[in-house]
């Protein structure tokens, strides 16, 4: 188990200040595996004390195997890509690749599955529904997971934007955010600055805001009125991508199931639009 799933572990056992080292290690792991002990409870605010307990929270023994273990588990890996790259490249010498691949995405989403705090999806599930507008707002990595969420959760209930900020004026579509909107963050490591801020001027607003993310302790946390971590056994995006759209699968059947009369209307004036001029139609002679 490397650091990272240790300190997700442990984390809802750990007290307050704990949990702002908890959250202090995952975001600057460079600080800790060069400074001291002292100088990272002054940079959070707690004593050093509190610091070293935190290591023993973690069964280690202390502040020093707390920064071997970052130097040989996240220090070591310099991008995701490089991640994924080695965690597939230790799969290449097994005899059944694809298996072995595939098996590797059934446990993501069966660990995601297990992370996955019910109550949050039922007050999220419970909020797509009854919005007047949902916003959806992914980057980079997680734009491709955006643009599908927001197609596929429009079809049902309408009314979905996805948040391009490269040709919209998002200052506009901020100023449209009121107590009556929904606005869902896709946030990865890298976490990038702009769809952080964004939640936070929509939460301003009164929107209700669904953070997505790698981690309980990711950067949107602090601006979400619910957090969903997606499993990785690293900090690959690509290898969250299976448990990713498994859990946004579960977001739009769940809205489907809680707006069954108003879905299926909406699917009917859908099919009776005339789409002739948009699909070619199989032909039964050959």
């Amino acid at each position: 188990m490397n650091l990272m799933e240790l300190i997700r572990e442990q984390y809802n056992g750990l007290s307050k200040s704990q949990k702002k080292v908890a959250a202090y290690v995952l975001d600057h792991p460079r600080k800790i595996a060069l400074e001291a002990a002292q100088d990272i409870g002054d940079s959070i605010g707690v004593s050093e004390t509190t610091v070293i307990r935190f290591c023993y929270s973690l069964d280690l023994s202390g502040y020093a195997e707390l920064q071997k273990a970052i130097r040989e588990q996240l220090l070591s890996r310099e991008s995701s890509l490089n991640a994924y790259q080695q965690s597939k490249m230790e799969l290449e010498e097994q005899p059944h690749f694809l298996e072995e691949v595939m098996e590797h995405d059934r446990k993501a989403i069966a660990e995601t599955m297990g992370q996955i705090d019910e109550k949050q999806y039922e007050a999220a599930v419970q909020k797509l529904s009854s919005a007047d507008a949902v916003y959806v707002l992914g980057l980079r990595s997680s734009f491709a997971s955006a643009n599908w969420l927001s197609f596929t959760l429009n079809l049902v209930r309408g009314n979905v934007h996805q948040i391009r900020p490269e040709s919209q004026d998002v200052l506009q579509t901020l100023n449209d955010m009121d107590t009556n909107s929904v606005l869902i963050v896709v946030s990865f490591h890298r976490y990038l600055k702009e769809p952080i801020r964004l939640a936070e001027l929509a939460k301003q607003q009164g929107a209700f805001v669904i953070g997505i993310s790698d981690a309980p302790l990711a950067p949107v946390h602090a601006h979400s009125d619910v957090l969903f971590p997606i499993y990785s056994p690293n900090k690959s995006t690509l290898d969250a991508t299976a448990p990713l759209f498994s859990f946004l699968n579960a977001l739009v059947a769940g809205v489907v199931v809680r707006n069954k009369e108003k879905f299926q209307k909406r699917q009917e004036r859908y099919q009776a639009l005339d789409s002739d001029f948009l699909f070619i139609e199989g032909d039964d002679s050959h």
